[in-house]
């Protein structure tokens, strides 16, 4: 495992992080799956010690995954792990059966409390604005929060995570600011958007996640058309038959070839083209057994130059309707 400098902290990150969102199980809100679908507890811990031991030390969770349940297992598994780097987030709450969004100072505070609980721990190393639009920034409880809770001793760092499609205004609002450490965005072979963003955060200084790299499992090869989900997976209502069909028709022409001539998995080719970017500080694939582990951390290699660039066109072409159907979606 390579390990890299989250932006201007003294943390020093895996290049690959453990995605903590489908151990979260398959919670719902009201008729509203927030989760993966069933998930194996006995696996999940299983899976824990797997990235443990393939030198995983990042660990990215938060409180609405799973409504709690994620950062439990997180907190049972790792407790006494002072080596691993916590990341959890705050924002999305439960009330009436109804998605909330809350950055409120108060709300914050008390969320920052549960989730210290159920981690098991006294301080969070990286806590992140889960979702936060500029409106929640420019009120201002949220920074007061956040700087409180690292004057507090709470939390170590803290920044934002943002939109799936337009990450813009959060991102340059927060640079311009000078406020946080860090930016969790969605970039991946399909989803460039954040690209622009992610090269004038990391240059001034902040950390760089990248999630969702493998859009949700079409990056990984797994997905086909006939392939269906969960009722209790939130890709039953997101990966819509007319998505996977496109997608499926982009990779099978444009990618996956790649990866053959290359000899590698398509899960690899896809990490490692995010991991051919230096501004990305890690990369957070969802994580819930042992056979993932082994999958997200076997055969990346930087990709040439010009290989890169190639994937990297492709935002601007092949991928554009299928990002249009996705952004549609939500």
């Amino acid at each position: 495992m390579n390990y890299r400098k989250f932006g201007n902290t003294d943390l020093q990150v895996s290049e690959i992080g453990f995605g903590a969102w489908a151990i979260g199980g398959d919670a719902k809100v009201g008729d509203t799956p927030i989760g993966w679908g069933p998930a194996d507890d006995n696996l999940s811990v299983k899976a824990i010690h797997a990235a443990l031991d393939a030198g995983i030390n990042f660990f990215d969770t938060a409180d609405f995954y799973g409504l709690g349940h994620s950062e439990d297992l997180i907190g049972k598994v790792l407790r006494g792990h002072k080596e691993v780097i916590i990341a959890t987030k705050v924002g999305h709450r439960e009330i009436d059966q109804k998605i909330i969004l809350d950055y409120s100072k108060d709300y914050i505070i008390e969320a920052c409390e549960e989730s210290l609980r159920r981690l098991k721990r006294d301080v969070i190393d990286y806590y992140q604005l889960h979702s936060a639009r500029l409106n929640h920034l420019e009120n201002g409880e949220c920074i007061e929060a956040m700087q409180l809770l690292v004057k507090q001793g709470k939390i170590r760092y803290w920044g934002l995570s943002l939109n799936t499609f337009n990450p813009a205004p959060e991102a340059e609002w927060l640079i311009k600011n000078k406020w946080g450490n860090g930016l969790q965005l969605v970039f991946n072979l399909i989803n460039q958007k954040a690209y622009d963003v992610m090269q004038q955060s990391a240059a001034a200084g902040y950390g760089i996640i990248a999630r969702m790299p493998l859009q949700f499992g079409l990056l990984t090869g797994k997905i086909t058309s006939g392939t269906t989900f969960d009722k209790n997976d939130h890709r039953s209502f997101r990966l819509t038959p007319e998505i996977i069909s496109a997608t499926l028709k982009v990779l099978n022409e444009d990618v996956w070839p790649m990866a053959e001539a290359e000899e590698m998995s398509k899960t690899s080719l896809a990490l490692s083209f995010i991991l051919s970017c230096k501004e990305v500080s890690t990369v957070i694939p969802g994580i819930r057994t042992p056979e993932h582990v082994k999958q997200n951390t076997s055969g990346l290699k930087k990709l040439s130059a010009k290989d890169q660039q190639r994937l990297m066109q492709m935002a601007g072409e092949q991928w554009k309707p299928v990002l249009e159907m996705m952004e549609k979606q939500g």
